[in-house]
């Protein structure tokens, strides 16, 4: 049982080290609004939506005044568009047409993101996919609050490196359409390998075909917190740091179960996941690569950056598994660049670069999260960031994910500002040499060995 004193004793916590419930997701399936004519589906799609979460923000609200604690985003996430719409979509543009429908939807009832306009391609693609994919830039240019992902891979089924391909396209063209806002449609669309079904992050949240009718998923982010309980453990040993964020996570996930079920019971929605991600914000003292020059690092970057972060990630994890039975999701450290003061502060110390970046993805929960890079970066090149990191994910059995910004008519050191939660950032360097005739052969990365487990 959960009781008040649990979150009296985290008031601290909110008060001064930015501890807040980073999202509350409402997953609503729409596989039973499918229909061949398209103008039919548009109205089922918007009237359940609509209907089912037109008490989500409200009750978001009513809890965060009922206890104090910051519900900061209530969001969206729906079923792959590509499956709903598969029947009644016969060209990029009717998909567009469901953008703007979800963009309404999501509109009307008061949320800040939507997620969902997503395709799941890590074998092959549908007829369906395609047009999704390629309605993406459009959808992504005319939509305000519509986000989208692709899952490009997965341990037991490899890489669809023609997927793979297309999106490095896909990419540039939401970057072109959206650049006098400085590329941002790039930052409502991010790429996966073993992309989770119950995520309620964006940009990445669908809900998947796994997921019941409807379903609140919470997301409980405290960087803060961590790096304020480190900060009494300075000089001790590993045993008393892993102990320390261990006991720190149990407390802030306490804190989402509690959240969670109060939101699932005013709402009547069954309550699925917390997910206990360190996920950042531009805020002074909430951020990741903070936590991490507190474990001993001069700036996240230098070595001894990939094992740190590899003990963060594992006692976060342990702390947030014996506070809930139903911990899911990403679950873990993010380390979005422009998202996290600390990090844009290595990037523009030198102690930072996408390398070392891509190798701490090895061991954190997501991937290349919110890095904006040249405008004139090739979209192959994309396509070669993008396949080293489902490469990652596939044979790490781990989800990971791309979500870089070739900002148009920026290079090199310039500053891009993205406003809010997303931050800003340094454009980084993005290696030289090319990879085109790797990602046009065509095809599919075959699944590792140890993928065959059945």
């Amino acid at each position: 049982m959960i009781n008040i004193h649990e979150v009296l004793e985290t008031n601290k916590m909110i008060d001064q080290e930015n501890l807040d419930v980073r999202t509350i997701t409402l997953g609503i399936s729409l596989l039973d609004c499918i229909d061949s004519d398209l103008e039919i589906l548009k109205k089922k799609i918007y009237e359940k939506i609509t209907v089912t979460a037109k008490d989500l923000v409200a009750v978001g609200q009513e809890i965060e005044a009922q206890y104090g604690i910051p519900v900061v985003n209530k969001r969206i996430s729906v079923t792959p568009m590509s499956l709903v719409g598969s029947a009644a979509c016969s060209t990029s543009k009717d998909y567009v047409e469901l953008a703007k429908v979800l963009d309404h939807a999501a509109g009307t009832v008061g949320v800040n993101f939507l997620g969902g306009f997503s395709a799941l391609v890590s074998k092959g693609m549908t007829k369906s996919d395609e047009l999704l994919m390629y309605a993406i830039p459009e959808a992504l240019a005319c939509t305000e609050r519509v986000c989208s992902s692709v899952n490009l891979g997965s341990t037991k089924t490899g890489i669809d490196m023609d997927a793979v391909k297309l999106m490095g396209g896909i990419i540039q063209k939401t970057a072109e359409l959206t650049k006098e806002q400085d590329s941002l449609g790039c930052a409502k669309l991010v790429v996966f390998c073993n992309a989770p079904d119950d995520n309620p992050f964006m940009a990445g949240a669908f809900h998947g075909v796994t997921e019941g009718d409807a379903v609140i998923n919470v997301g409980v982010s405290g960087p803060g917190v961590v790096k304020t309980a480190l900060s009494k453990v300075r000089g001790e040993n590993f045993e008393v740091l892993c102990e320390t964020i261990k006991k720190t996570a149990f407390k802030v996930t306490r804190v989402g179960q509690l959240v969670a079920q109060e939101a699932s019971r005013k709402l009547g929605i069954p309550f699925g996941i917390i997910d206990l991600s360190l996920a950042p914000t531009p805020a002074v003292g909430d951020s990741v690569a903070e936590i991490l020059q507190e474990i001993g690092l001069e700036y996240a970057g230098a070595p001894g950056t990939t094992a740190a972060l590899a003990l963060l990630n594992d006692q976060v994890k342990k702390g947030g598994v014996m506070a809930s039975s139903y911990v899911g999701g990403l679950s873990g450290a993010f380390i979005p660049v422009s998202e996290d003061q600390g990090m844009i502060d290595a990037v523009q110390a030198g102690a930072l670069t996408l390398e070392k970046l891509e190798a701490m993805t090895c061991v954190c929960s997501v991937g290349l999260d919110m890095i904006a890079i040249p405008g004139d970066t090739s979209p192959s090149t994309i396509s070669g960031i993008i396949a080293d990191e489902m490469a990652i994910g596939m044979v790490n059995q781990k989800t990971t994910a791309v979500r870089v910004i070739p900002v148009i008519g920026k290079k090199v050191g310039d500053m891009v500002e993205f406003g809010g939660l997303l931050g800003y950032a340094p454009v980084m360097p993005v290696n030289p040499y090319s990879c085109e005739a790797f990602i046009s052969r065509g095809g599919r990365i075959p699944a590792p060995i140890h993928s065959f487990k059945n």
